[in-house]
């Protein structure tokens, strides 16, 4: 059946008539920005695979009258350094309408004041760091939601479910992601009147965490909550399992990840993790979402699902715009745009550029993540 984001997306508000005088086709090139190697490597290639089908999606199915999506992706190597190289490749040499990306919170605060500066629109599908990403100005605006709105709501529900009173905390101190989602985590604590029994701390570079899990394992927490890119994650996991320590452990945005489990194997069963994106959701944009994505052989995961609904939104500004691709265009649409169907369930922006939407809590059973019901 031909696609129609009316049946399948509810989308067909992205339809516009075409000017009269634009009669031919308008090409609008987005940069990806995605770690494709590096410490985020994990993240990029299933971002990679969102973009692509959705830029896919969103040209097949006509509903841009008059304009293309085209996708230029390039390797942002998980570092600042490259991420900047990147971006001004995109603005310069591309002279993309928007970028997407890049991967980690580290980069983008590198990365994006570049764009700022040459009003280029960027939109944030990965970056969670509370403070630092959309307050670099007012072209950066953000699909992924902060640490800041899904911790706090997760960890309620798990203490709910769970009943701990005291936690032990290891966090990452070395990268602007790792380091504000253990800010986040503590004053969620502190607010739910969980007691702090102990933290640790590690840097990406790190393989033993032995000596940090034994320390924490003495104090006998009720939770353990880690902070932790997902290559650092699995091993932290699998090592507090080899230590007997089967305590509950919930973690922050850089445990969405198949890698964890892949990497971690039966350890990584009943690891909590708050998530933006619930894979079980009925939504009609979401099914197809997964629809799209299994035709082309992906399994998505949260990071997918962003990537994707970061094209999304694009393409509504471009409508919003009245069908215009032009980096002030798109910029102006991304304010107008309001309870769009996504994967990620309606999403609108805040009035500081952030994301909104619902969020959920998740947990690894059978091998999979799983929505705590």
């Amino acid at each position: 059946m031909r696609f129609t984001f009316r049946s399948c997306l509810a989308f067909a508000c992205l339809a516009v008539a075409a000017p009269p005088l634009a009669l031919a086709q308008q090409t609008v090139k987005i940069g990806a920005a995605l770690s494709m190697t590096g410490p985020a490597a994990v993240y990029g290639a299933t971002q990679k695979a969102g973009i692509l089908a959705a830029v896919d999606e969103v040209n097949k199915s006509g509903a841009l009258k008059g304009v293309k999506l085209v996708a230029v992706v390039e390797d942002d190597a998980s570092t600042k350094e490259q991420g900047i190289a990147v971006f001004q490749r995109f603005i310069n040499r591309d002279k993309v309408s928007a970028i997407i990306g890049p991967t980690l919170s580290n980069t983008a605060t590198a990365a994006d004041p570049l764009a700022q500066a040459a009003k280029v629109p960027v939109v944030a599908v990965s970056n969670t760091a509370p403070k630092g990403i959309t307050d670099i100005g007012d072209y950066i605006w953000r699909v992924s939601l902060t640490e800041a709105q899904v911790i706090p709501g997760a960890l309620k529900r798990l203490q709910a479910k769970l009943g701990f009173k005291t936690a032990g905390v290891l966090y990452g101190n070395d990268d602007a992601f790792t380091q504000a989602g253990y800010n986040v985590m503590k004053a969620a604590l502190e607010e739910q009147g969980i007691r702090i029994l102990g933290t640790q701390t590690f840097a990406k570079p790190d393989r033993d965490f032995n000596a940090q899990l034994t320390a924490l394992k003495a104090l006998d927490p009720g939770v353990l909550m880690v902070s932790a890119l997902a290559e650092n994650a699995a091993g932290i996991v699998t090592q507090a399992r080899q230590l007997g320590w089967n305590v509950a452990i919930m973690g922050g945005n850089g445990l969405n990840s198949p890698a964890l489990i892949k990497n971690a194997g039966p350890a990584a069963e009943g690891v909590y993790v708050g998530t933006s994106w619930n894979k079980i959701s009925s939504d009609p944009a979401n099914q197809r979402f997964l629809e799209v994505m299994k035709a082309r052989g992906v399994d998505p995961d949260q990071f997918c699902a962003q990537a994707y609904t970061g094209v999304l939104v694009i393409a509504d500004a471009i409508k919003q715009a009245g069908g215009k691709g032009g980096r002030g265009d798109i910029k102006a649409g991304f304010a107008k745009v309001k309870d769009l169907p996504t994967p990620l369930g309606k999403f609108s922006f805040l009035p500081n550029r952030d994301g909104n939407h619902e969020p959920s809590l998740q947990v690894v059973k059978d091998g999979k993540f799983q929505i705590v019901q």
